[in-house]
This record gives C-alpha cells, sequence and structure tokens, in this order.
C-alpha cells in the first residue's frame, strides 16, 4: 500500500525521470532526430504523468507555440543579417580588420575577439568555414601551427554562439526561463569574453608551449588589406552593432525605470534586427553583378538552416510546457531547493549532464531550461538573476565537445587532426568556455 500511494504522489516526476532518460535513448542509441524525439518525450511523459490523451497534445501545441512566436522572428532575421555579412565580404574584412599586422601573441587574443562578433549573426559552423582561410593565412605569416589562431577563433564563435543573443540557444533558453533579452546580452558578455580569453588564446599558447599543435595543414598566404576593404569591415561593424546597441538600451532603460515608449519600441529584439538588416542591405550592398547574384542566392538559401533549429527549439518547447502542466517542474524545483541546490546551479549540471551524454550544444541548453525553468519560478527569480541562469545554462552545454558532437568532427576535419589531437585541444578549449563562464556568472552574482 505505502508503495502504491508512493508511486501516486511521485508519478509526474518519475515519469519527467523516465521521459528524459527515453529522450536520451532515443538520440544517443536509436539516432532519431531531435526534433522527434523531443516530441515522443513530451508525449510519453505527459500521458505517463497522468495527462489526458486531449491535454497532453493541448499542452504540447501552447508550449510549441508560445516559444517559437518569439524566437522564429529572431532567429529568421538573424539569418538574413548573417547573409548580408557573408555574401558581401564583410564579416571577412571585418575579421581582417581587427586582426591587423599584429605580432602572433596580440593578434591570436584579436582572432578570439574576431569569433565573438562574428558568430552573434553567423551560426558556429558558417563562422568557421568563412574564417578558416584567414586563420591559415595568420598561421603562414607567424610561422605557427594553425590551431594557435584556430583555437581563439573557436572559442569566441563557441562562446557567442552559446551567451550571446540573437543567436538560437541563449534566446530560447531566456523565453523559456522568461529573462530579458537585453540583460542576457550584457551577462553574456561579461562572462563571455573571459571564457573566450582563457579557452582561446591563453589556452592555445599554453599548448603550443608543450607541442599540442599538430600542423597538417598547407600554407597559404595572408591577403592584404585596402582602404576600401576597412571601409567594408566599418559597415559590417554597424550592422552588428547597432541591433545589439539598440536592444541592451531598452534593457538597461527598464532596469533603472527610465520607461519610454519609444526606447522599448526600438530596442524591441523584433525592431532592432530589422534594423540592423535594414543598415546591412543598405551599407553592404553589392556593387557588381556577380555580387549581386551572390547575395540574392545567399538571402534564397538564408532561411533553411534555420528550419531545423526552430523546430528542435518549438519541441523543446513543448516538453517544457509538459512539464510545468504535469506538476513534475514544480516537484523538481521543490526538491533541488530542499538539498540546497540553486537554480543556477542546478541549470549548469542539468545542461552538462545532458550535453556530455547526446552532444548537441542546443538541445543541452533546451533541455535543461525546460526541467529547470520550475527552479527560477519557486526561487522568485527575475531579473539580472535570471540573466545569469540563463548563461549558467549556455556554460553548461557549452563543455566538454567530444566524439558525440557533429561540431568536434568539424573541428577534426578542417585543420586536419585525429580524434585524439582534437580531444587534446577544442574538447579541453570547449571544457574551459564552460567552466570559465560558469565560475563569471556566480561571481557576477555578487555585484548585481
Amino acid at each position: 500500500m505505502e508503495l502504491t500511494e508512493f508511486l501516486v504522489a511521485w508519478r509526474p516526476l518519475l515519469a519527467t525521470i523516465l521521459g528524459v532518460v527515453g529522450l536520451l535513448f532515443l538520440i544517443l542509441a536509436r539516432q532519431v532526430n531531435a526534433f522527434a524525439a523531443l516530441l515522443v518525450a513530451a508525449l510519453a511523459t505527459g500521458l505517463a504523468a497522468g495527462l489526458a490523451p486531449g491535454a497532453v497534445l493541448e499542452s504540447i501545441q501552447n508550449g510549441f507555440a508560445g516559444v517559437l512566436g518569439f524566437i522564429a522572428v529572431i532567429v529568421g532575421l538573424g539569418a538574413l543579417l548573417g547573409t548580408y555579412l557573408e555574401a558581401s565580404g564583410g564579416a571577412a574584412a571585418l575579421a581582417r580588420s581587427i586582426v591587423g599586422n599584429r605580432p602572433p601573441g596580440p593578434a591570436g587574443i584579436a582572432m578570439g575577439f574576431v569569433g565573438l562578433v562574428i558568430a552573434i549573426p553567423v551560426f558556429f559552423d558558417v563562422g568557421l568555414i568563412l574564417l578558416f582561410p584567414l586563420v591559415r593565412a595568420l598561421a603562414a605569416k607567424a610561422g605557427k601551427a594553425a590551431m594557435y589562431f584556430g583555437l581563439p577563433l573557436l572559442a569566441g564563435l563557441a562562446t557567442a554562439h552559446a551567451f550571446i543573443p540573437p543567436t538560437p540557444g541563449p534566446v530560447a533558453v531566456a523565453e523559456i526561463l522568461g529573462a530579458e533579452i537585453g540583460l542576457v546580452i550584457v551577462c553574456g558578455l561579461i562572462a563571455g569574453i573571459p571564457a573566450m580569453l582563457i579557452a582561446g588564446p591563453y589556452y592555445a599558447r599554453f599548448a603550443d608551449n608543450r607541442g599540442w599543435l599538430p600542423d597538417r595543414l598547407e600554407s597559404a598566404e595572408p591577403s592584404e588589406d585596402t582602404a576600401a576593404e576597412n571601409g567594408l569591415a566599418a559597415r559590417a561593424s554597424a550592422a552588428i552593432a547597432v541591433p545589439i546597441a539598440l536592444i541592451v538600451m531598452a534593457a538597461i532603460a527598464a532596469q533603472v525605470g527610465w520607461d519610454s515608449e519609444f526606447i522599448g519600441f526600438v530596442g524591441h529584439p523584433f525592431v532592432a534586427l530589422l534594423v540592423g538588416c535594414g543598415l546591412a542591405a543598405w551599407a553592404l550592398r553589392p556593387a557588381d553583378d556577380a555580387g549581386r547574384a551572390r547575395l540574392k542566392d545567399g538571402l534564397t538559401r538564408a532561411l533553411e538552416p534555420t528550419a531545423v533549429i526552430l523546430l528542435v527549439t518549438g519541441a523543446g518547447g513543448a516538453f517544457k510546457q509538459v512539464l510545468v502542466d504535469t506538476g513534475a517542474g514544480k516537484m523538481m524545483a521543490e526538491g533541488f531547493l530542499a538539498f540546497g541546490m540553486g537554480p543556477i546551479i542546478a541549470g549548469f549540471l542539468l545542461a552538462a549532464l545532458v550535453r556530455v551524454a547526446q552532444g548537441s550544444a542546443t538541445v543541452a541548453m533546451l533541455t535543461a531550461a525546460g526541467l529547470s525553468a520550475p527552479l527560477a519560478v519557486a526561487a522568485g527569480l527575475e531579473g539580472w538573476d535570471l540573466a545569469r541562469m540563463v548563461i549558467a545554462i549556455a556554460a553548461g552545454a557549452s563543455i566538454i565537445s567530444h566524439v558525440n558532437d557533429s561540431g568536434f568532427w568539424l573541428v577534426s576535419r578542417y585543420f586536419g587532426l585525429t580524434a585524439g589531437e582534437t580531444l587534446k585541444t577544442w574538447t579541453i578549449a570547449s571544457t574551459l568556455v564552460g567552466i570559465v563562464g560558469f565560475v563569471a556568472v556566480l561571481l557576477l552574482g555578487l555585484v548585481l
């Protein structure tokens, strides 16, 4: 009788545990697409927790629509902005202008900031492909292994991809937790810059001194900067900086009580990114037919990669809503808080566990956000604390990129590394991004 009462009382939580285990089993053992796996897990968890079939379907629909109603617009506009920067050559010009003719050490630091800036509007893999020739050119010029400049670039790309909106991951987590995007940007920059520096240029120097950076790439001659290219770089930087500045301005204005309908309007992510796209379309417009054709083709294909991201994000929102509606989320929150584990630490650990188990940082972020959202509500987090929790989850989802992560093999292939060499370089760097970012979030809590 006692066992029956226990099972009834804890049914939602037990169903959630089985749902998460099933989710990982589908993705890892059966290689099921993350979108389908999340939907199956949401359905199974809701039914096992005791929700009526119709209520489960309604919960999934509400969770899916609630997340995508905000995120889809941001991801779409971000993809368009990235296309303008890529097709015009503005992203590459901006990268070369930041690196300049610096010696190897400062050039490595500059390369980290290149990755940090470029990955805000451009996806991780696109950023690597786009800037790989610059890495080879710098390596040839400095007589260094390509990974000496590759690790800073990769650390910058990974940090921005996970920490700084409007990239999809932190935007989705912010929406699930109810965090303000502008505050997430500020916290992401504060935590992301030291994470990038330690995981990128500083770790690259450490690894280089110990002979951990093999170089099997052919040399490439560096390109020369021109006045025209410097102008292009300035216009590209404006297209990135203006929307971010507008979003941050609106968020800080709201925090300090400076209520302004105009600032709130222009600083809304929808409007700010539209302004950025308009600025890019005007400032980076091609001057010749070949450039116009390249831009037209890029814009046609710009939204293709966002489809998978949006579907997975929506399914993550559906899973989160099922946890809320079954009451499992509240039970988990009470359990974590009873053991003295705060929501920020719990979010980091949950994201880290899912990341190590299945590889995808985005899936790890969405799963951890859904599981830990009730903790944030139970703890009464708001404002800066919610923004810190978003970055803590992003940090957990960044660690230990290994053989089950597609990014691991992308790095291995481009830099000509064996699996062991990639573990010794990129895996350690990605782990440093997560650990340093999390420590920065904890320290940030002492001053905010």
